[in-house]
């Protein structure tokens, strides 16, 4: 689902706020969870899981394959969702 069909959405389910104030909804929620990830600090949405940061270690022995050159790749966060027991099971019925 797009941001326009989330919009849209929210629209039919709230009728008296106008676009505006959804767009200023949404955008304020994804702020929330990117300012929290920027700190290092898990998301909880209880009911759908979690967002977290995971740290991947920097390593020295990777190759190019194409010319067997050995390639550094410095350590690096990567964004992380683990879905809750809960959704797991709504997803599986």
């Amino acid at each position: 689902m797009s941001r326009p069909e989330l919009i849209k959405q929210l629209k039919l389910k709230h009728p008296k706020l106008n676009r505006s104030q959804l767009e200023l909804i949404i955008d304020t929620f994804f702020k929330c969870i990117v300012d929290a990830l920027k700190e290092k600090k898990s998301v909880f949405l209880r009911g759908y899981g979690t967002f977290f940061i995971k740290e991947v270690k920097a390593s020295a022995n990777l190759r190019n394959p194409k010319t067997g050159e050995l390639i550094y790749r410095p350590k690096r966060n990567k964004l992380r969702f683990r879905t809750s027991k809960k959704f797991k099971e709504f997803l599986n019925q």
